[in-house]
């Protein structure tokens, strides 16, 4: 079987984008592709999508059905991804139709925190401490060798605070190596870290790499919050993050686009977290304040297309808008003269839920301080912020 493109080519106008998954991510894809000319076709199993409400195909499947896949297939010129929680063997499978980019070999690091952290540790990429846990046994040594409190993680499918538990006490252990599932799990230390720090990475077919600049995040009840932009922190440790992420890219052999969370610990050193081979919530605040935002550049290089640099042409702060409390703000977040909304199409707002995000931009090199962006916010400042300032670490 031959592909419909070779590996170098770029894709001309009304070609086909292929997109595995619809939810919020891929319709935002979708978008920035018409924007360039392409069509897109999504796989997904809901007709009603996000994804599938604006693209100009839709294949109704699972993403492990071999038959839907051969049928989503031969309607594209290149697939790519929308979120990890599906099969890197029907991506193997769809590569032999056109390419996959990222790839299914990133994938497979990826949506596995072992295979992640064992990557990360066999590349000098730093990390905080962790071990495999493989049963009861190796869990008492890893909470030995780490001190407690730790955190227990599923290897698979943790997002926004799920698949995870807090030790803190020894008698805790089996209850939590019983609750989490499937094992092997992978045990982390705790950091103290001075905040949470993203970066959007995108890498082209010529090997072209462009990074955005780094972003802090704000989490609440274990979902983003807020990511500020440009992180409030110093130059030459923004500067680092970006050569961390550009050094996973490229030891990746990544074509599209990565979003590399890490943490910044208090004596100012920087440890990866997590990879996340696709667009990423924490990246949102490109939309408003960039020429060319993050869906634009993974569609590009997605399309072997040129990469333009990642600059920004404003400050800017992204807020997530969270199941139904949010969602009754929306008239008076529309008539809020300070944010930018995007909705997502999500019909049932469940508590917890992303139903969209709002960006608020501000001239470049005025990102304001708490009570600033809390001004700014609007109808959705936070009525318990603490009065302090953001100031960097």
């Amino acid at each position: 079987m031959t592909s419909k493109s070779s590996t170098t080519s770029v894709l001309g106008p009304n070609a086909v984008i292929g997109i595995v998954g619809g939810g919020q991510l891929g319709r935002m894809s979708a978008m920035a592709a018409a924007k360039l000319g392409f069509r897109t076709q999504i796989l997904t199993k809901d007709p009603n999508s996000p994804g599938a409400q604006v693209s100009h195909g839709v294949t109704l499947g699972a993403y492990d059905d071999l038959q839907a896949l051969d049928a989503f297939a031969r309607t594209v010129d290149v697939v790519t991804f929308e979120f990890e929680n599906i099969s890197a063997d029907a991506m193997d499978c769809l590569s032999q139709y056109c390419p996959v980019r990222p790839s299914g070999h990133i994938l497979r690091i990826s949506q596995d925190r072992l295979a992640e952290k064992t990557f990360f540790t066999d590349n000098d990429i730093p990390l905080a401490p962790w071990h495999a846990v493989t049963d009861l046994s190796s869990l008492h040594d890893a909470a030995e060798k780490l001190g407690l409190p730790f955190i227990l993680k599923t290897t698979r499918n943790g997002y926004d605070g799920k698949g995870q538990r807090r030790i803190h006490h020894l008698d805790e252990l089996e209850d939590a190596f019983h609750a989490l599932a499937p094992h092997p799990l992978v045990a982390e230390g705790m950091v103290s870290f001075a905040c949470e720090l993203s970066v959007m990475v995108v890498r082209g077919v010529d090997g072209t790499v462009r990074c955005f600049d780094p972003g802090m995040n704000e989490h609440r009840d274990g979902i983003l919050d807020l990511t500020l932009a440009p992180a409030p922190v110093e130059p030459s440790i923004s500067a680092r993050a970006q050569a961390l992420a550009v050094s996973i890219a490229e030891k990746l052999d990544l074509v599209g686009i990565l979003g590399v969370e890490m943490f910044l610990d208090q004596s100012g050193v920087l440890l990866v977290n997590e990879i996340a081979p696709r667009p990423h919530n924490s990246g949102h605040w490109t939309m408003d304040a960039c020429p060319v935002d993050q869906f634009e550049m993974h569609i590009r290089a997605v399309a072997g297309m040129p990469l333009p640099p990642a600059i920004r042409h404003s400050d800017a702060v992204m807020k997530n808008l969270i199941g139904p409390d949010d969602m009754a703000l929306w008239p008076q977040i529309i008539a809020a003269p300070t944010l930018l909304p995007h909705l997502y199409g999500k019909e049932d707002a469940r508590p917890g839920r992303k139903m969209g995000h709002v960006n608020m931009i501000f001239p470049y090199g005025s990102l304001p301080g708490k009570l600033g962006i809390q001004n700014a916010l609007g109808p959705l400042a936070s009525p318990e912020i603490a009065e302090e300032e953001i100031t960097a670490p």
